[in-house]
């Protein structure tokens, strides 16, 4: 069960859209400080995990660069929790006139396991720089786990037709991976908070010990102007595994409302 949660938080995560070259994104953000959004994750009928994203003001100082602290929390929850404990922060520090990463960090708890990692992002030479060197990119716009979640956030998707495929180039455990995704189109979804308008998404996943062989994630995010995910849901070997958003405060438009970039 950690191997089935921990890769599909990662997926979800890295869920974007975006060509091979320079990604375009829209010129003001979808997200503000203040923004808190809670999740929950499912393994059948039972839960399994819960999730927290925030964003709010550095307080640290890169430049005089008026970045932005984006955080995510996660934790086992339930019967998980009794006999495999997870708490895991990741922080990413972002310039908010690009949402590109200056500064990644990540402090893994999971039972006795415990790691730390950094990463600093140089975009104009395409490196990398982690505790465990210095890794090059094949693009300008290399992302963190977090900041290529708020980054997809911000893409234009006026021109997405249905079956287009993209990529994201990201960094994540000491290498630098592209993930593509497919966009299926745009569904109504119920969720705790209402009937909402989604985007429809389909991000790459591989068959073998935690997929089936014909198993395909999707993820459904908000068709307005906070572009926020409400739910993803993929098939496992056992079962199936789900996330719901639960609460979302702090948004910058009213949950459901139409924007000029809507699909």
């Amino acid at each position: 069960m950690k191997r089935i949660i921990s890769a599909l938080v990662l997926l979800i995560a890295l869920t974007t859209i975006g060509q091979a070259q320079t990604l375009p994104y829209l010129s003001e953000p979808t997200f503000k400080a203040g923004e808190v959004l809670k999740y929950k994750l499912r393994y059948g009928f039972m839960s399994a995990a819960t999730g927290t994203l925030s964003v709010q003001q550095s307080k640290y100082n890169f430049g005089n660069m008026d970045a932005v602290h984006l955080s995510a929390f996660g934790q086992t929850s339930g019967a998980f929790s009794k006999f495999y404990t997870v708490k895991n922060q990741y922080d990413s520090y972002i310039d908010p006139k690009n949402f590109l990463p200056i500064l990644y960090t990540e402090n893994i708890r999971e039972n006795n396991y415990r790691r730390v990692e950094y990463a600093t992002f140089d975009h104009k030479t395409k490196k990398v720089n982690g505790k465990k060197g210095t890794f090059t990119s094949p693009t300008q716009q290399t992302f963190d786990l977090v900041s290529a979640y708020y980054f997809s956030r911000n893409l234009d998707f006026s021109t997405l037709k249905k079956g287009d495929k993209f990529k994201i180039t990201y960094f994540l455990n000491d290498e630098v991976a592209q993930l593509g995704v497919e966009y299926i189109g745009v569904e109504k979804v119920k969720s705790v908070l209402g009937t909402l308008e989604c985007i429809k998404l389909s991000p790459e996943i591989s068959p073998g010990r935690i997929f089936k062989k014909n198993s395909r994630l999707y993820l459904w995010v908000t068709n307005d102007g906070n572009r926020i995910p409400v739910k993803a849901q993929v098939d496992i070997l056992i079962g199936s595994v789900t996330m719901d958003l639960v609460s979302a405060d702090g948004l910058k438009f009213p949950l459901g409302q139409r924007v000029s970039y809507s699909k």
